[in-house]
């Protein structure tokens, strides 16, 4: 009995301090090491070295009552929270066929709700219709205020991204054609040459996840502060 005792001590002790002290450790060290901007939480700073984000993390390009602000690269829509809330990961779980994406009724703001009653028969509404409901925040509607926001002809095609949330709906970054179709308001906005604008976009794209996997992204965040370093 004592032996095992002795045994069962010995083994806890030497656990604690392998997987409790040594191991921790060494995953902390070989982080600041190898991977210190990211393991310290890839921390987005200012020009004036205040730290406003991660660029992890996207956020939010607009003024207090939600415009969007056209000097500045706008992410791609958020599911998480009330947007870009790190606290409320989470998509949309609406799927590609949902009404409320893609199914406008009567204009580009609207959709067939489908409701029904306690027996399983149609809600009609006062005209003998089908219920529909009405929001700017459906894909055409999305789709519609990108157009307008940059200037866009009625034909020109959105990219998907700029009408759709992330899975997490925290993605920092945006297709390079998203990217491409905001150029001409953010250096009119900027004053400056849209090759400027460019060439920043250029610096803060990402290749493709082992040169295969995925496509080449733009992280909004850091582009947009990289531009307002610059003036």
């Amino acid at each position: 009995m004592r032996r095992q005792l002795v045994t069962g001590l010995v083994m806890t002790v030497v656990l604690t301090v392998m997987l409790g002290i040594v191991y921790p450790f060494a995953v902390f060290a070989i982080g600041q090491v190898a991977f210190h901007d990211r393991a310290n939480g890839s921390y987005a700073t200012a020009s004036d070295g205040k730290v406003v984000g991660s660029s992890l993390i996207g956020q939010a390009f607009t003024d207090a009552t939600g415009t969007p602000l056209v000097q500045y690269f706008q992410p791609r829509p958020s599911a998480a929270g009330k947007g870009y809330d790190a606290q409320a990961s989470s998509a949309s779980n609406l799927g590609p066929g949902n009404p409320k994406l893609i199914a406008p009724a009567e204009g580009p703001d609207c959709f067939l709700t489908d409701t029904t009653d306690d027996k399983g028969d149609a809600v009609l509404d006062a005209a003998g219709k089908a219920m529909q409901e009405c929001s700017t925040d459906t894909v055409p509607g999305r789709a519609a205020a990108y157009r307008k926001l940059n200037g866009l002809a009625d034909d020109v095609l959105v990219p998907v991204d700029a009408v759709t949330s992330s899975g997490s709906g925290l993605d920092p970054h945006i297709s390079v054609a998203n990217a491409t179709l905001q150029v001409a308001r953010v250096a009119a906005a900027r004053g400056v040459s849209p090759q400027v604008v460019v060439d920043a976009i250029g610096r803060h794209t990402t290749d493709r996840a082992w040169g295969f996997l995925g496509e080449k992204v733009v992280n909004v965040l850091t582009l947009n502060l990289d531009l307002d370093r610059r003036g």
